[in-house]
């Protein structure tokens, strides 16, 4: 045999062995995962313009709020003997948390808009009160001369206070003190108002309280600095997270708003009721809730991309399927075609989700690309039975995604579910294949083919 023939022999079998497709698609696949991954840092990047958007309209009204406490700051003397010998004295912090705290209030929900960006705000109107109660001087373990009582500094720590909406004033065993902005320490907040509150009756309850009027965004968490606390929040918000350290004892969550009730008490923390400086950090123990915006398109999309390969896979196998059954042989450019198509649905998904609602998104993408891919298939094969067949496996995985979507908790469940219904029905087509004797060609002449196909193959031996 000639070296020529031997040439055009192993190109042939190149060309037609099955095996050597299956390989060229294989790689097709994995080349394909690179623009797959292009649209997964799109959609990342669209979410980080979404959040910087927002963050920057949430600081104009106020952003997520934690409220800490409140409780009271007592200075006292520290002496002590500098490198002279001499006596120094210096002023050091002692917090005292209240013995009971009750919080109710309502929470008004607001969505704003800044171009095609949506974010949460609230406003919420709180009242407070409880009462402190002194713990033994012999407790403190300071000498009880040393402390500066009617220098006693009343806190509360508000996280932003650009939401501070009205006035705050403390009524403390019935006498009113105006609250100012700044805290004595961080030792328990960073920020907050306060006020001057005079002498601590040592011998009964201190009472206090007062109102706060608060903006905020989508998050609002009290830290429970007292031995009892209590909160009870509603709002007319359909759809709110509860988190933190706490959940609420009880709650009530339907279409017109929710109401929750929380109880927590000082043993279900890490931290005492009194202690000198910064001894603790009391940020773990924060609760609250979360105004949910249910349709993150963005995560939704994500999770939409992560079956790109799933679709890639199926479509490329039904083609494939077709090239054994038909005896045409689909070029490598077709693939890619296909390939891209069926990627540039996450594209058209993560577009049109920003300005319409994600479902309506969902069915314009699919529909789009699923029309598209069946007209090329029918423009290849000119055949609209294959052309139907196309359509009804990317409308069925398609239909299989978006129920998946919805059904959050039992997504992998589903998933792997219809993975393994995909593989089944794979081995059940190709069950009676030979693929130790298979390759991928048919007559030129063969008058079973469709037309076009055979004008094709005609056009490409005049052209050789």
């Amino acid at each position: 045999m000639s070296v020529q023939g031997t040439i055009e022999r192993a190109s042939g079998w190149l060309s037609n062995s099955a095996t050597i497709k299956v390989m060229s698609i294989g790689i097709l696949v994995l080349v394909l995962l690179i623009p797959g991954a292009m649209i997964k840092s799109l959609i990342k990047e669209r979410e980080q313009r979404r959040n910087g958007v927002v963050h920057e309209l949430n600081g104009k009204w106020g952003n997520s709020q934690t409220l800490s406490g409140p409780f009271i700051s007592v200075p006292y003397l520290v002496y002590f003997q500098d490198s002279e010998g001499k006596e120094k004295k210096t002023t050091k912090l002692f917090h005292i948390l209240p013995e009971t705290l009750n919080i109710s209030g309502t929470i008004t929900p607001e969505k704003r808009y800044r171009g095609i960006y949506e974010t949460v705000l609230y406003n919420a109107q709180l009242q407070f009160s409880g009462s402190f109660v002194l713990p033994p001087l012999s407790d403190m373990n300071i000498e009880p001369g040393n402390f500066l009582w009617d220098k006693a500094f009343f806190s509360v720590g508000i996280a932003d206070l650009r939401g501070v909406r009205a006035s705050i004033v403390v009524t403390f065993n019935e006498q009113s003190h105006a609250c100012k902005p700044g805290l004595k320490s961080k030792d328990l907040a960073e920020t907050g108002v306060g006020a001057f509150t005079g002498a601590i009756l040592a011998d009964q309850k201190n009472t206090f309280s007062f109102s706060l009027n608060l903006n905020g965004s989508e998050e609002l968490n009290f830290i429970p600095l007292a031995e009892s606390n209590t909160v009870q929040l509603a709002s007319t918000w359909p759809s709110p997270g509860f988190n933190g350290a706490f959940l609420p004892e009880s709650r009530t969550v339907n279409a017109k708003g929710f109401t929750a009730s929380w109880k927590v008490l000082n043993l279900n923390r890490s931290y005492p009721q009194m202690w000198e400086g910064d001894q603790y950090q009391v940020q773990d123990s924060a609760f609250g809730l979360k105004l949910i915006v249910t349709a993150d398109l963005y995560q939704k999309t994500t999770r939409v991309a992560k079956y790109a390969v799933m679709f890639i896979v199926c479509t490329f196998a039904a083609f494939f399927i077709a090239e054994i059954t038909s005896g045409y042989r689909f070029h490598v450019i077709q693939y890619v075609l296909i390939g891209l198509a069926i990627l540039l649905f996450y594209v058209l998904l993560l577009s049109l989700s920003e300005h319409f609602s994600f479902n309506g998104a969902y069915l314009t993408a699919a529909a789009a690309i699923t029309l598209l891919i069946a007209l090329y298939s029918k423009g290849i094969l000119g055949s609209r039975r294959f052309a139907w067949s196309i359509a009804g496996i990317l409308a069925a995985m398609h239909s299989f995604l978006f129920v998946v979507l919805q059904l959050e908790d039992y997504a992998l469940v589903l998933g792997s579910g219809g993975l393994l219904a995909v593989l089944a029905a794979i081995m059940y087509i190709t069950r009676n294949i030979d693929w130790h004797h298979l390759a991928v060609e048919a007559d030129d002449e063969d008058e079973s083919l469709p037309s076009s196909i055979l004008q094709t193959r005609r056009g490409q031996a005049k052209l050789s």
